[in-house]
């Protein structure tokens, strides 16, 4: 599990185009780290009430702030600019293209406090920023195995080099899924419960398949054959029928395997020519889709021999 550091920089460079902000000053400010989360509309700071002031969180100014600061004389106006960046805030945002007065562009300046404009309103700018700001603050990390969505159900297809991983999923595009990522499965953490899968922006749509190459999905099988994100519901492991000694041939109890902390049904499927490996992964996310609602055919025909072994008489 991994929590890197999200710097102004990041910040920026990941939602520049989303969130449509500008570097306004204080390009030397973006190394700073934002510490928080989420973001905080310093009106009471600006007041003078510093003493609980969300210092760790991106500021954003809207029309009542900047308002509050029209109304105050210069020379106090000023002072309150100094107080504001003697805390170390990591960045401000200005919404509605908004550009701040000289004297807070060089306050900014002389603390290295990098300074934004947006054309979005401060509220909407609140929401996106929060939404991404909770994502990338998000524990992630890293599975080897490619990620497919069948009938809702993500699926994470694992095993060996050569196993068939590759020409499985392909087989479950053609059926009609789709594909998240290929060999790679980049995982995120939300809300403390979902593991989300998803793949890197350079190679997303491509897969490759031994013997062929990389090969473009979405311009082979249509834009419906892709999923940038998914949930994570069912982790299958291929591996070589040989090596699998103890086979379940019930299902009765589940295997999980744990992901960023979440425990994740865990399925292996013995692998030997002539199998239809695709069709048994999507048994397996049908088996698991049912599983989730609540149903399980291994337990329900468990209770009726039971039931019937209750009233069978003995010999």
């Amino acid at each position: 599990m991994q929590r890197d550091p999200v710097t102004v920089e990041k910040f920026y460079t990941e939602n520049a185009s989303r969130l449509d902000l500008k570097l306004v000053a204080g390009a030397r400010g973006l190394r700073r780290i934002i510490k928080e989360p989420t973001v905080n509309r310093p009106g009471l700071a600006l007041a003078g009430f510093t003493k609980y002031f969300a210092s760790k969180r991106i500021q954003v100014f809207g029309a009542a702030e900047r308002t509050f600061l029209k109304s105050l004389a210069a020379d106090i106006r000023h002072h309150r600019y100094d107080t504001l960046f003697g805390h170390k805030i990591p960045c401000v945002v200005f919404s509605r293209n908004h550009v701040p007065d000289r004297a807070f562009l060089q306050a900014a300046e002389r603390a290295d406090v990098s300074v934004f404009k947006t054309p979005l309103i401060t509220m909407k700018f609140i929401n996106l920023a929060t939404l991404s700001l909770e994502t990338m603050f998000a524990p992630h990390g890293t599975e080897m195995g490619s990620m497919v969505d069948i009938l809702g159900v993500g699926v994470i297809v694992k095993g060996e080099s050569g196993i068939g991983k590759s020409e499985c999923v392909l087989a479950l595009i053609e059926r009609g899924y789709s594909l998240v990522t290929d060999d790679i499965t980049k995982v995120t953490l939300q809300d403390g419960r979902e593991v989300m899968g998803t793949g890197s922006e350079i190679t997303r749509d491509h897969m490759e398949v031994r013997g062929i190459g990389i090969i473009n999905v979405a311009a082979m099988f249509g834009v419906r054959a892709i999923r940038h994100e998914k949930r994570v519901d069912l982790v299958v492991t291929l591996k070589d029928y040989d090596q699998v000694r103890d086979v379940d041939r019930l299902g009765i109890e589940d295997a999980h395997v744990e992901i960023l902390g979440v425990q994740v049904p865990h399925m292996i499927i013995p692998v030997r020519p002539g199998r239809d490996i695709a069709r048994l992964v999507e048994v397996a996310a049908f088996q698991t889709k049912l599983k989730l609602s609540g149903y399980n055919p291994a337990k329900e025909l468990n209770e009726r021999l039971i039931a019937k072994m209750a009233v069978t008489p003995p010999l």
